[in-house]
């Protein structure tokens, strides 16, 4: 049976174009509404949903991002109940691949067996874990992949052509390019040395190469579908759900803003044709 990244990634081939791949973060700004985002998300155009796992220590990540955990912790999000919103998703959606995103010490302190069983049984798909280079992958990355979860490796501009097997032993699922040197959504990657990164990346490896960070717009998304598998938006939708906020709680605006530009996004993905 092919796996749901797979699958996704193969149909998005097929049609000549590349995936849109969504973050959002677990629990932002509380659990109902980014269940009710989750479950809105494959419908406004997401082909491939990454779904962050509120960390108090976010070192990757941007203001935007950073904001949207601290939000999820204060609501009292935790990391069994961000596996309760994908079993709930499941339940309804079996077919869209999930991803969770974030760091490894909530994952170590819930116990990586546990972990690991409980995310397969609920449905998740891969893991992004930002803080645990290829030599550690003992602690998390072959645990996962002897579970059938796949380990998504980030290779960054500063990933040279020495460094890349490294990176790119035991990644399965997708690779993960980091358009900009620094944290997510700082700035806007320039469109033409992404092209160009992600055609050495692939002369390394078969896996579909998916670029994020820094991608704001539609016409930031167009610009990079054109040479990659993927498009990853994150720190726009999240800072779309901080926007819609009342006195810091979700108002009738909150899902909506963030689909009505994932739908933008997914439209201007769909009308480029690749040129890999």
């Amino acid at each position: 049976m092919t796996d749901r990244l797979t699958a996704r990634f193969s149909a998005c081939k097929a049609a000549n174009r590349a995936a849109l791949v969504t973050f959002t973060m677990a629990g932002d700004p509380d659990f109902a509404t980014a269940s009710a985002l989750l479950h809105a998300l494959p419908g406004a155009g997401a082909d491939v949903i990454e779904l962050g796992m509120p960390f108090s220590d976010p070192m990757a990540d941007g203001p935007a991002i950073q904001l949207a955990g601290q939000r999820a912790l204060a609501a009292g999000q935790t990391l069994g109940k961000t596996l309760d919103m994908v079993r709930t998703f499941r339940t309804v959606d079996r077919e869209t691949p999930i991803v969770l995103m974030g760091y490894y010490n909530p994952i170590y302190v819930y116990g990586v067996a546990r972990f690991l069983s409980e995310a397969k049984a609920a449905g998740v798909d891969g893991l992004i874990v930002v803080d645990l280079p290829p030599e550690m992958d003992d602690e998390l990355c072959l645990p996962a992949l002897k579970a059938g979860i796949a380990f998504i490796r980030l290779a960054t501009p500063t990933t040279d052509d020495k460094r890349l097997p490294t990176v790119l032993t035991n990644t399965s699922g997708f690779v993960y390019y980091v358009s900009i040197t620094g944290i997510t959504g700082a700035a806007t990657p320039d469109f033409d040395k992404v092209g160009v990164a992600v055609n050495r990346i692939k002369q390394h490896t078969a896996l579909p190469v998916a670029v994020g960070f820094g991608v704001k717009t539609p016409e930031h998304a167009a610009a990079i579908a054109r040479g990659a598998d993927g498009v990853v938006v994150g720190s726009a939708l999240v800072d779309l759900v901080r926007t819609s906020l009342n006195d810091g709680k979700a108002t009738e605006k909150t899902v909506s803003a963030v689909t009505s530009l994932v739908g933008a996004i997914a439209g201007a993905v769909r009308a480029t044709t690749r040129t890999l």
